[in-house]
C-alpha cells in the first residue's frame, strides 16, 4: 500500500493509545512498553509498502507490536544474569503451550471479535462508540468471542491431555 506520512499519522492516530496500553500489559514497565510501540511504529512505517489494506492496519501494527515486546522480553532475560529470580513465576516458567493455544484461539475470531476481546479495557460504550455499535451489541458480541476461544481452548485442551496420556 502506498502511503504519505500523513496517512499513516492519520492511521497510527487511531491506534496509538491501544497500542501503548497493550504494550504496557506485556512489558509491566512503562518505559519499555514506551520503546517497544517507538520500534513497532518505526517498522511499520519502514514496512508500510507490504500493508495490502488500510482497513489491516490495527490487526497488523498490533502484531509488529507482539513481536517486538516478545524479543524485547526474551533479549532482557537472556543479557540479565540471575534475573529468573527476581521475575515472577509465569515470567521464569512461560507455559509455550498454553499461549500457543490461546493465540491459535484468538485467530479463530473475525477480526471485529479480536478487536473486542483485545480492547477489553474499554467499556462497551466507548468500544460502541469507536466501533459504531450499540454498547449492548458490543457486550454480547464480546461474550460470543469469548465462549468461542473457550470452546476452542477447551478442545486443544483436550488434545493435549490425550498426548500425554
Amino acid at each position: 500500500m502506498k502511503c504519505s506520512i500523513k496517512k499513516f499519522s492519520e492511521m497510527y492516530e487511531t491506534v496509538y493509545r491501544d497500542l501503548y496500553r497493550y504494550a504496557l500489559c506485556l512489558m509491566k514497565n512503562p518505559q519499555e512498553a514506551e520503546d517497544a510501540v517507538s520500534e513497532a511504529v518505526i517498522a511499520a512505517y519502514e514496512n508500510i509498502h507490504k500493508l495490502k489494506k488500510e482497513e489491516a492496519f490495527k490487526s497488523w501494527i498490533f502484531t509488529i507490536l507482539t513481536n517486538k515486546c516478545k524479543k524485547r522480553l526474551k533479549k532482557a532475560l537472556k543479557e540479565t544474569p540471575g534475573r529468573e529470580e527476581e521475575l515472577p513465576e509465569q515470567a521464569t516458567a512461560p507455559d509455550y503451550d498454553l499461549a500457543i493455544d490461546v493465540k491459535k484461539a484468538f485467530f479463530v475470531l473475525s477480526e471485529e471479535e479480536q478487536i473486542l476481546v483485545v480492547f477489553g479495557g474499554y467499556c462497551s460504550q466507548e468500544i460502541g462508540e469507536m466501533m459504531r455499535l450499540n454498547p449492548n451489541t458490543v457486550r454480547s458480541k464480546r461474550s460470543r468471542a469469548l465462549k468461542k476461544m473457550e470452546c476452542v481452548l477447551g478442545s486443544y485442551g483436550e488434545d493435549e491431555k490425550e498426548r500425554r496420556e
